[in-house]
């Protein structure tokens, strides 16, 4: 049976990526784009989402940049097969939509990043280099979207982490706390500052915190972990 949890490119230090897009004048342009990173090989397009997902299956590669709204299947249903038949395929959305709505479905469908189309060229690269290593990545404008859904520019001003405890009862008081800072955009080494813990000992409670929610990334717990 073929090993779907990494793609070939994880090994060789280079960055597999396959282009997702249904108009073929956007897909010639992000390749050309991605051909610019030496470390960056498109090793496949795809014009809709089920297209996406069969190449996926069939090329392995590290990372899908994939439009979400396309024929066939859109991306965000596509983002849902994929991370559950290669979950080892990291997901970038690059869309035209940045609202609310269509970021928090892309990352509740398992999408490690989001950006939008008026990203620049070092952004895409930068982004796509990001994902491939793990991270979750999302844009400036994005950003702002995700933690206005979380903290809410109207909310008030009491203690997200007992309000995270009481929405997740699994969750440590420390673990409460370390979910609203993540919610903040906070990265291990601020939360260890501000909580006066190790690194170490933060990334154990992040690992623990997405156990008992059900994230797979920091994006996904941000949207998660935002007010409902």
């Amino acid at each position: 049976m073929t090993d779907l949890t990494t793609g070939p490119g994880a090994e060789s230090g280079r960055v597999r990526v396959l282009v997702a897009d249904d108009q073929a004048i956007v897909r010639d342009g992000l390749v050309t784009i991605l051909d610019l990173a030496p470390e960056v090989d498109v090793v496949g397009q795809a014009a809709d989402g089920a297209e996406a997902v069969a190449e996926s299956l069939r090329l392995r590669p590290d990372v899908v940049l994939m439009d979400l709204d396309m024929p066939v299947l859109d991306g965000t249903a596509a983002t849902v097969r994929l991370a559950r038949e290669a979950p080892g395929v990291a997901v970038l959305v690059l869309s035209t939509f940045g609202d609310r709505a269509a970021v928090a479905a892309a990352l509740r469908a398992g999408a490690r990043g989001y950006l939008t189309k008026d990203a620049d060229r070092h952004q895409l690269i930068d982004a796509v280099r990001a994902v491939a290593h793990g991270q979750a990545v999302y844009g400036g404008e994005v950003d702002a979207l995700l933690r206005d859904a979380v903290v809410g520019q109207d909310a008030p001003d009491d203690a997200p982490a007992d309000h995270l405890r009481a929405r997740f009862p699994t969750l440590t008081p420390r673990e409460a706390e370390v979910l609203a800072l993540i919610a903040e955009g906070a990265g291990n080494r601020e939360i260890a500052r501000h909580l006066v813990i190790g690194v170490s000992t933060v990334k154990s409670h992040v690992n623990a915190i997405f156990a008992k929610i059900g994230a797979r990334d920091r994006a996904q717990a941000i949207v998660l972990a935002r007010p409902r």
